[in-house]
């Protein structure tokens, strides 16, 4: 059959839940790609509101199957305490759950080097949720990672954990003047997550393929958005891992000749949590606005969102590398009291206009021209049909899909299910 891709086109937090919810309900198998528990995808369903961070949010559907791909890092704790609080609200997981063994583990140490690197940094920390992924994801680089492979093999477990804590008490104890990790506590910890997760680990590359060989439909999901990419994003700003199309193929391991539609996800404005360069932010009181019209603050970590106008070369920058096909715009009810919108069109240096947005991230020094359009003034929350959405939201919406150069094909005008608009 055929795979679609759910991709964040700006600096995350952009609704992709909601819409990976909404495109789910004819789906198969529903596949995280990358990332780990520091995302925080929010769904609300009849009033009642899911918040996810490492099972897919497509988990909802009965009948879908939910795979974690072998490019997300899996934290045993996080995962297990999700699980638990599906099952205290009646949702089946085990049976629907299926884990890469090629996926790699979030270790204690890892949250502990992480906080410590980040509380330490000063002025030049990146604004990480200290949950100890990029950590991780450095480990995997550096080949002395551990899978959730491994866990199923008490003496390969013990030999490679073993070597792992030689290297990595060595760098506490010494780097950062931290107390050594036990052996004993955490070996037992791993072995008893490695049974208690055995029935759903399969090799999740064999498994999606087969799958689209026999007419299924997967649904790739990414965390974080494209300019939190690790190669294209604001470096060093960024996530660890490639949010972006080609990390969708290599952290799910499917045959890219599957992959048929691209969905990049955009706000009407723009959100960003953390550090990190934000042409289009909104300061002081107009920046507060945006934010608590938006509710904007970080399901995983609950921070406040730094909040601006849609910025449109970001969303070129994410078409491009991405390869979108349509987009998905969502919380555009958030605009409803504004008198005027802008749009940010164009980035300037010295006053020279760039061609495209910076591919080494670097925004230092930008100057954002922005175009001006009338608001309407209006709740849009009840509405249904894009053609009962009042004209000036409909112009706005056109004018972001010139601009953009991709149709938009979904227009989210609330947080429900049913706040969910489809263009033609």
């Amino acid at each position: 059959m055929s795979a679609a891709l759910v991709v964040g086109t700006q600096w995350g937090d952009e609704g992709k839940a909601k819409v990976i919810d909404y495109l789910s309900a004819q789906i198969d198998c529903i596949v995280r790609y990358q990332g780990g528990a520091n995302a925080g995808h929010t769904v609300v369903v009849d009033g009642e509101t899911y918040i996810f961070h490492l099972i897919p949010s497509g988990i909802l559907y009965p009948n879908a199957t939910c795979v974690i791909g072998n490019g997300v890092v899996l934290d045993p704790g996080a995962f297990s305490d999700e699980m638990e609080a599906l099952k205290k609200r009646n949702i089946d997981v085990m049976g629907r759950m299926v884990i890469s063994d090629a996926c790699h583990i979030v270790l204690p140490l890892h949250r502990i080097i992480d906080a410590h690197r980040e509380n330490s940094a000063g002025s030049k920390k990146i604004g990480t949720t200290k949950r100890g992924i990029g950590i991780c994801y450095g480990d995997k680089t550096m080949r002395i990672g551990l899978r959730v492979g491994d866990l199923s093999h008490a003496n390969k477990l013990r030999d490679r954990l073993g070597h792992i804590l030689e290297i990595k008490n060595h760098e506490l104890v010494n780097l950062y003047k931290l107390p050594e990790v036990s052996f004993n506590e955490l070996y037992d910890s791993l072995l008893k997550f490695g049974e208690t997760i055995r029935p759903m680990v399969k090799n999740t590359s064999f498994y999606l393929n087969e799958k689209l060989a026999s007419g299924k439909t997967v649904l790739l999901e990414g965390a974080q958005g494209t300019g939190l990419d690790i190669d294209f994003g604001t470096y060093p700003y960024v996530t660890s891992s490639n949010t972006t199309t080609g990390g969708a193929i290599a952290g799910s391991g499917i045959d890219f000749r599957y992959l048929k539609t691209v969905t990049g996800i955009s706000k009407a404005y723009v959100s960003r949590v953390g550090e990190g360069p934000f042409p289009t932010e909104l300061f002081g009181a107009d920046g507060d606005k945006l934010r608590e019209l938006g509710h904007e603050y970080g399901a995983t970590t609950g921070r406040p969102r730094r909040c601006g106008w849609f910025d449109v070369e970001l969303v070129r920058h994410a078409a491009r590398v991405n390869g979108l096909t349509e987009i998905a715009l969502t919380k555009i009810d958030v605009l409803s009291p504004y008198d005027t919108l802008k749009i940010g069109v164009g980035y300037k240096r010295d006053g020279v206009k760039l061609p495209a947005f910076p591919s080494d991230g670097d925004l230092d020094g930008i100057t954002v021209e922005y175009e001006e359009m009338p608001g309407w003034k209006s709740e849009i929350g009840h509405v249904l049909k894009y053609a009962d959405l009042p004209k000036a939201c409909c112009n706005y919406i056109k004018r972001l899909e010139e601009l953009c150069g991709v149709p938009i094909k979904i227009v989210s005008v609330g947080p429900g299910r049913e706040h969910t608009i489809a263009l033609a």
